[in-house]
Formats: C-alpha cells, sequence, structure tokens
C-alpha cells in the first residue's frame, strides 16, 4: 500500500506516532490480505508483525469499524466484502497521491462520495 517514500516536508513536520500508525495499519491489513484463508489472534498478529498488542488491537478496532475486518473474539480476519476492500485500497492510493500532490491545499476540498462511503 506504501510507496515507501514520503516527502521531506511531511517527514520533518510529522511526529513519529503518526507514520507507525499509518504504517502498522497498512502492515495488518496486508498481512490479514495475504493470510485470508485464516483469523488470527491480535497477539499473533502483532508478534508477527513486530508490533504493540496494544496498537494492533486499536487498529483492528477501527478497521472493523470501517467493515475492512470481520472478528470473533478473540480472532480477527480481513473483510469478505472484496469490493470494500478494493475500494479502501483505491482510496488509500488517492489519498496518498492526493497528499503528495496537494500537500499545502485541504484534502478536504478532494472527498468524494465514495470516500465518504469507504469511511
Amino acid at each position: 500500500m506504501s510507496s515507501g517514500t514520503i516527502d521531506i516536508d511531511e517527514f520533518e513536520d510529522g511526529d513519529a506516532d503518526e507514520f507507525t500508525e499509518r504504517n502498522a495499519t497498512e502492515r495488518i491489513v496486508l498481512f490479514l490480505d495475504r493470510n485470508d484463508d485464516r483469523a488470527w489472534k491480535a497477539a499473533t498478529v502483532a508478534e508477527r508483525l513486530g508490533l504493540e498488542a496494544d496498537a494492533v488491537n486499536a487498529i483492528l478496532s477501527r478497521l472493523k469499524e470501517r467493515g475492512l475486518v470481520r472478528h470473533k473474539r478473540p480472532y480477527w480476519a480481513i473483510t469478505d466484502d472484496t469490493e470494500r476492500l478494493r475500494s479502501a485500497y483505491q482510496l488509500h492510493r488517492q489519498h496518498e497521491a492526493a497528499d503528495s500532490e496537494y500537500r499545502e491545499e485541504s484534502l478536504e476540498a478532494l472527498r468524494t462520495e465514495e470516500m465518504d462511503e469507504v469511511q
């Protein structure tokens, strides 16, 4: 999902927690998507990805609110709604591109109805 790079101004202006959170979310979604034949305990996801268990739990809860993961205690799995997942990936790519291109402008002005549906 991530290009592996960010603009130097974004690097200078951002705080470490912001980058960690964004990268952790991407890593969790990719992990669950690549392992979509299994359901995982949050602690196992955290261990496999080298992340803090509390952070993984919080991220999974937000992803569940957005309909991108399924949850049956204590297990988590990627959504089976492939169209919703595809839209979320597409939204993420569009957001990264817009953020890169329109750094100084408000991204709110670029919001589309499709973005609102996914969020």
